[in-house]
């Protein structure tokens, strides 16, 4: 029984199971960086939610819980928000990769200026960085690594009953550990147009030793502009391998927290 009746008998015991299980759903699709974007509308997230707690009601023997509303009701929401909010930032943490990067590429170029919108996280983010966001969010997209995502959520009722488990610290610390990838991951995506721009900049200050006529921020700022795009177009072939990988690690990140 829950600490509130309505008086509907078994069907009212249903609904409160289907709400104790789109807690930790709900949680991981409000995390998750796509799911979650400020552009998603809240009904949709919340159909979202709603449809796959179905389907985990009825694949997966979830208990109805007892007194929901009580102080341990409570506390057993509380952990599945814990649960679903750690697996979608995991993905919020390979999502941030590019978005350093492009901080800074959009630096040395000179275009640190340059800021929109961000439509996932509605904070501002440099230009470069919607360029790099809106590829990973294709590549991710097109490996199914969003499926696989989702797939992941729902066997971590499996791995973590419901009502009864919490994160171990040895998980918590995995997940920490996971940033310290994602700012290698971001050097890596950042080395080749960075490496290119370093190389620019020493010919217009030798440039502008040789000759001090010449105005060095007239000479450079274009120079790494059109250095910076002429070396972003060569490396995106390599820049879509390095987000297949993240994309990869990604979901590789969010099953070590479920089935390790």
């Amino acid at each position: 029984m829950t600490a509130l009746s309505f008086g509907f008998g078994a069907v009212e015991g249903e609904l409160w199971r289907l709400i104790f299980v789109m807690t930790r759903i709900g949680a991981a699709l409000l995390a998750a960086p796509l799911f979650g974007a400020a552009s998603v509308p809240v009904q949709l997230r919340v159909a979202i939610t709603g449809a796959l707690a179905v389907l985990v009601c009825a694949w997966i023997p979830v208990p109805t819980p007892p007194a929901l509303l009580s102080l341990p009701g409570l506390l057993m929401l509380a952990g599945e928000a814990m649960i679903g909010l750690a697996l979608g930032f995991v993905l919020q943490l390979s999502f941030a990769a590019p978005i350093m990067a492009a901080e800074q590429i959009g630096g040395a170029m000179g275009m640190s200026i340059a800021s929109t919108a961000d439509p996932i996280s509605g904070a501002h983010s440099p230009a470069l960085g919607q360029y790099f966001t809106v590829m990973l969010t294709v590549i991710f997209l097109g490996l199914g690594a969003h499926l696989t995502w989702l797939r992941l959520v729902i066997e971590s009722y499996t791995a973590f009953p419901p009502g009864g488990a919490w994160f171990a610290p040895e998980r918590i610390a995995a997940l920490t550990g996971f940033a310290s990838q994602m700012f290698v991951a971001a050097v890596a995506i950042a080395l080749p147009v960075t490496l290119v721009l370093l190389l620019v900049q020493l010919l217009t200050g030798v440039l502008s030793r040789s000759a001090p006529a010449l105005n060095l921020f007239a000479l450079g700022l274009p120079a790494g502009v059109l250095a910076g795009i002429a070396a972003l177009i060569v490396a995106a072939p390599l820049a879509a391998e390095q987000f297949a990988d993240l994309s990869a690690e990604a979901v590789t990140h969010a099953a070590a927290l479920v089935r390790r």
